[in-house]
């Protein structure tokens, strides 16, 4: 697949005038059978795209909801590899655009051409990689677009207004919009500036701006969603998979479809 299958999705969830609403996942939380059936849940339920993220030893950007799932993926072997050679296997299964989250270092071990060309086959939209500052994208973005797959850049709260204005030019799939400092994990409430930041983001992207980071109820993804394109929910999702409670994920979705079964 490509990175305009990620762009239709977008595009649909526009015309239909809902925020878009992308889930997060760890690859392999429960082994990596489970992957499917949470992907095929997440469909059904109306989620705009899927983020599957890729168990690391060291993830600097991940909470400890994320952490301890990304622990129990590695303690079931998951790796980079075998995610995309089971999403290869299974890719007619899903219709909507799947973005991998990895950390730069799988992806230097795998080798990048080979990662972006694997990555196209196995039926992936687009890539973020949360500790690849853009002044060090070159090799990566190259080998993704060959793919025509979508590189994924964050802004954080701290990022100044020029980096903001590079980060937003030549764009591609969306700006992920880091909505609090620190690492990933639930939520309860957003600095005042938040609002007042996505703004600020969304006047110089071309692309999509959606906020993560934090958002773990529908009321957060509603208020939020005020001041962007959408939102992306990872580690309420993750427990919530995680402690079977699968049912309440499409409480967390604002246009959530009929109630999964």
């Amino acid at each position: 697949m490509s990175k305009f299958k990620l762009e239709k999705a977008f595009q649909t969830a526009q015309e239909k005038e809902h925020k878009a609403f992308v889930s997060y996942i760890m690859a392999g939380d429960g082994g990596l059978d489970a992957l499917k059936d949470q992907l095929l849940y997440l469909q059904q339920a109306g989620v705009t795209a899927a983020e599957i993220g890729i168990p690391f030893s060291d993830p600097v950007a991940d909470g400890p909801v994320i952490q301890e799932a990304g622990k129990r993926a590695l303690a079931h072997g998951v790796t980079l590899k075998n995610v995309l050679d089971y999403l290869t296997v299974h890719q007619d299964a899903f219709t909507i655009p799947i973005v991998l989250m990895t950390y730069l270092n799988p992806v230097f071990q795998y080798g990048i051409e080979a990662f972006a060309e694997d990555s196209r086959k196995a039926g992936v939209s687009g890539v973020i990689i949360p500790d690849m500052p853009i002044e060090e994208e070159g090799e990566v973005s190259e080998a993704l677009k060959q793919q025509d797959l979508a590189l994924i850049r964050l802004v954080t709260l701290t990022s100044p207004e020029d980096r903001i204005a590079k980060i937003a030019d030549g764009a591609e799939g969306f700006i992920y919009a880091v909505t609090v400092k620190g690492t990933t994990g639930v939520r309860t409430s957003y600095q005042d500036d938040v609002a007042a930041y996505l703004q600020r983001i969304k006047s110089k992207s071309a692309v999509p701006v959606l906020a993560g980071f934090g958002v773990s109820s529908k009321e957060q993804a509603e208020e939020l969603g005020q001041h962007c394109d959408g939102v992306i929910v990872g580690s309420k999702i993750v427990e919530l998979f995680h402690e079977g409670k699968k049912e309440e994920v499409n409480q967390l979705i604002p246009h959530a479809a009929v109630r999964a079964n």
